[in-house]
């Protein structure tokens, strides 16, 4: 079943796989905060090769973490990272978001 959920906001996070907070990644930080505030998706992409990395081998990977929701809940949610983020990038862009669920893939 297909069902349309509406629009949504798109926020990204690109940091340092290095970076720390807490005794912690900054990203598994976030995941946490996202997960306690009740974000309603969250990915994490550990990159496997950036291109400063060829020029550079010492340099640390890159993450990104990618939330949706909607745009009340992702704006509130940046101003919790404000502490956690030192260096990095944000992207915030808007979505429309289906969501599928199909009964024949759930049986065993």
């Amino acid at each position: 079943m297909k069902r349309y959920l509406g629009p949504r906001k798109v926020l990204k996070i690109y940091i340092d796989s290095n970076e720390i907070y807490k005794n912690r990644p900054v990203w598994e930080a976030i995941l946490i905060l996202a997960k306690n505030k009740g974000v309603a998706t969250v990915t994490i992409f550990k990159g496997v090769e950036k291109i400063d990395t060829l020029l550079d081998p010492s340099q640390k990977l890159s993450v990104v973490i990618e939330m949706i929701d909607k745009e009340d809940k992702i704006m509130s949610f940046l101003n919790e990272i404000d502490s956690i983020i030192k260096d990095g990038l944000i992207t915030l862009s808007d979505t429309d978001v289906i969501s599928y669920k199909h009964s024949k893939f759930n049986q065993e």
